[in-house]
């Protein structure tokens, strides 16, 4: 949705920017009407000897592998290296009820109107109005603006239920795989629809990590992305992955998953040849990895985040590991992950944890 730059930001001082990066963040200029308000937290990937240089005038903290190591000690191995999925230290290290993570090659897209798109506002919208995830409406999300539940929707399902991811779009280059990338090299996405809606209970989708906000508090220990680039079979399936463990968690909890506005700019297409390499075990695993999520139960006694996702760890060692041994070093990866979210996030905690420097 468009809009412009609110006097008194949403969520101001509840809500962390999430960033990971190998590159002078240049990309910030053209988001400062917007971002500037907000703390953002930077993970720096690749050569922690590199300097990134942040434009002038935002708050941040800057943590690079190093930096990794020290705070997490030996639980640093679950955290991947060379990819973008480094960004989920950043979940970790947050103390705001709420995340918005980009990537450093989108920018701010406009509307059919002309009027530059405050992504962000828009994932605040998503994440403060409620889900329906039960009863699909036709109308999309009923608690936007000018819409509302459509004749013959359950009267008992109108109150919804909290939202917890919000999963925005790309004008420009669309999110494709690398297969899809070498058919259509040129073909851009210029379609704007303007609709939100809640992904239905029982129904995965294809996360993607570039333009995607969530609330912390809810499902922020299941944010996790995996084990991917250096040293790993695998790589760009790392917002898959945790968008096909959230979405598992969220049906059980009965929690909201809303996809479609907002928009940004994805301006860079990636080397298809490059992600070919990367994603070719992913393509085919997947035709397993979908079936094995479609057909996880989690039982009743699974009633917070962490227990789910520990219960989704030991089903994943014990049916994906025969796929391949990647799958047990993922899955001890998985009940790393949550040890050192609840070392650093222990039940109650109301004050920061001290993790580094703000710049």
């Amino acid at each position: 949705m468009a809009g412009s730059k609110a006097s008194t930001p949403l969520l101001k001082d509840e809500l962390d920017i999430v960033i990971p990066t190998i590159r002078n963040l240049d990309f910030l200029e053209m988001w400062r009407p917007f971002f500037q308000p907000y703390h953002l937290i930077i993970v720096q990937d690749g050569d922690p000897s590199k300097t990134i240089r942040v434009p002038d005038g935002f708050d941040y903290e800057l943590y690079n592998r190093n930096d990794i190591n020290k705070i997490l000690g030996p639980k640093a191995s679950c955290i991947s290296f060379k990819d973008s999925a480094c960004r989920c230290f950043g979940y970790m290290v947050s103390k705001k009820k709420y995340i918005f993570t980009i990537d450093d090659d989108c920018f701010v897209a406009k509307d059919p109107s002309g009027q530059d798109i405050n992504a962000l506002e828009q994932h605040i919208k998503n994440l403060l109005s409620p889900s329906s995830p039960f009863f699909f409406n036709t109308l999309y999300d009923p608690y936007r603006e000018g819409a509302d539940f459509v004749r013959g929707y359950p009267f008992s399902l109108r109150e919804g239920v909290s939202t917890a991811v919000s999963h925005g779009l790309w004008l420009n280059i669309p999110d494709y795989d690398a297969p899809t990338q070498l058919v259509k090299p040129r073909e851009r996405n210029t379609r704007y629809v303007d609709a939100v809606m809640t992904i239905p209970k029982g129904t995965l989708f294809p996360m993607c990590g570039m333009n995607l906000a969530f609330n912390r508090e809810l499902i922020g220990a299941a944010m996790y992305f995996g084990l991917m680039g250096d040293g790993q079979p695998i790589g760009r399936y790392d917002d898959m992955w945790a968008g096909w463990c959230i979405k598992v968690i969220c049906d059980h909890l009965g929690l909201g998953v809303k996809t479609g506005l907002p928009y940004i700019w994805h301006s860079k297409a990636s080397n298809p040849f490059v992600n070919l390499k990367k994603e070719y075990k992913g393509i085919y695993w997947q035709e397993e990895l979908i079936p094995f999520f479609q057909s996880i139960v989690l039982p009743k006694d699974c009633t917070t985040v962490q227990k789910c996702y520990i219960e989704i760890s030991k089903q994943v060692k014990a049916k994906l590991g025969k796929v391949d041994d990647y799958f047990n070093k993922l899955a001890d990866a998985m009940v790393t992950w949550i040890d050192a979210w609840d070392e650093l996030n222990p039940s109650g905690a109301s004050g920061r944890v001290a993790n580094g420097p703000s710049k």
